[in-house]
């Protein structure tokens, strides 16, 4: 079974390609990596293409796809869930989709409470708190970096990964942030481990993760125009 992963949430345009055998174990095909906050659109099917062929595998090949819902930036996560989803309604295949906190958390493999925050620009993040590196504590939520820190009840406030604790460490903290970005092999992992029961943070939809309203309005009632 192969499932091809990419997330376009956050600047990075992260694609992998693993190999799942039920009852016999994952192991990755290829993958590839960039970080470009403006070339979302021309770098992630070449790369998809790119990972494939390099793997000698064909898109008919794949049994599955996971996709990154977010939150983040409008233009670029559009961007890998409209790819996701036309492929798999071209390919009929499922397309799966995992919250990017979920998988920057994964790929920390923390067994202790900590929070993951991005940069969600207007000096905010999003954020969320995990009791561990597949258990999330709380909903994603977005706002300035001192919310991710509220709430603790007392308790020292959790360590901080992801993006957003570096942009904003004066805030967060100087501990290590590392991993600053999602990655597409985590992205992969943790679905697979989901759709083979294991536990871990939930599958969802293929729709896009939005925390904020649109900027832009709908218009309201034309105003009457009162002759003189």
């Amino acid at each position: 079974m192969l499932v091809l992963a990419f997330d376009t949430a956050t600047a990075a345009i992260t694609v992998a390609l693993y190999e799942w055998i039920p009852g016999e174990g994952v192991r990755r095909r290829g993958a590839a990596e960039a970080v470009d906050r403006r070339r979302h659109t021309e770098l992630l099917t070449p790369s998809v293409v790119g990972v494939l062929a390099d793997a000698g595998a064909a898109p008919d090949d794949l049994s599955a796809i996971a996709v990154g819902v977010g939150p983040g930036p409008y233009t670029g996560l559009r961007v890998g869930l409209v790819t996701a989803r036309a492929m798999g309604e071209a390919l009929r295949i499922p397309v799966h989709g995992v919250c990017t906190l979920d998988v920057i958390a994964w790929a920390s493999g923390r067994d202790e409470p900590f929070a993951v925050a991005t940069d969600a620009r207007r000096r905010e993040v999003y954020w969320a708190r995990y009791d561990s590196a597949g258990v999330r504590a709380t909903e994603p939520a977005v706002g300035p970096p001192s919310d991710v820190l509220k709430g603790a009840d007392g308790a020292p406030p959790p360590p901080v990964i992801g993006e957003g604790a570096a942009l904003y460490a004066d805030v967060l903290g100087d501990g290590d942030p590392a991993p600053l970005l999602p990655s597409a092999a985590a992205l992969a992992e943790l679905a697979i481990a989901r759709l083979s029961g294991r536990p871990g943070p939930e599958l969802l939809p293929p729709e896009p993760l939005y925390l904020r309203r649109p900027d832009a309005k709908e218009p309201g009632p034309r105003k009457k125009v009162t002759p003189r």
